[in-house]
């Protein structure tokens, strides 16, 4: 598909090339052919007018035209062919930049969950290495002062048995 649309803006360069030396051919042809006016000399003495030093001091401030005298021009504006050319261009290389923005995200969230994963493998590997202690007697409890129960963590142990022992059972399943 890229490459569809590369010869298509090739293609399309090309013709606009080609019809801007054609154009400049008949520019030049048209000014020789012209006829050379006359430039009104009011206007030439005004541009060679000298002014002297503006009052404030900034010599290179221009004269000041009132706003109706200013000349306006829409500019030149592109044909179909070079506007088609341009639109082309503009959407291949936001594609392209959508392209290497997903792939950024892609890598960011890929970072993020082997992150989780392995916090989560951390925590797995320290509850395995804890020592643990069964307190049958609950009235050591009420003997501890508090910085000793602060240490103190509940833990469901019958849960990791079970878990051991259905995995165990799987596996002997398995085999």
């Amino acid at each position: 598909m890229a490459t569809d649309v590369d010869q298509k803006v090739n293609s399309i360069l090309e013709n606009i090339k080609k019809s801007s030396n054609n154009n400049d051919e008949k520019s030049s042809q048209v000014e020789e052919n012209k006829v050379k006016k006359p430039v009104n000399k009011t206007k030439k003495a005004n541009e060679n007018e000298i002014r002297g030093v503006p009052k404030s001091g900034r010599f290179w401030k221009s004269k000041k035209e009132k706003f109706s005298k200013i000349i306006k021009t829409k500019g030149i504006r592109p044909d179909y062919q070079k506007k088609e050319a341009l639109r082309i261009e503009l959407k291949r290389t936001k594609d392209i930049s959508h392209q290497i923005l997903d792939q950024i995200k892609e890598k960011e969230e890929a970072r993020k969950q082997r992150r989780r994963e392995n916090i989560k493998r951390a925590e797995e590997n320290k509850r395995k290495s804890e020592i643990v202690q069964v307190i049958t007697n609950t009235k050591k409890l009420k003997r501890m002062k508090k910085k000793q129960l602060r240490f103190i963590e509940k833990r469901d142990i019958n849960v990791n048995k079970e878990n051991k022992q259905q995995s165990s059972a799987e596996s002997t399943v398995d085999k």
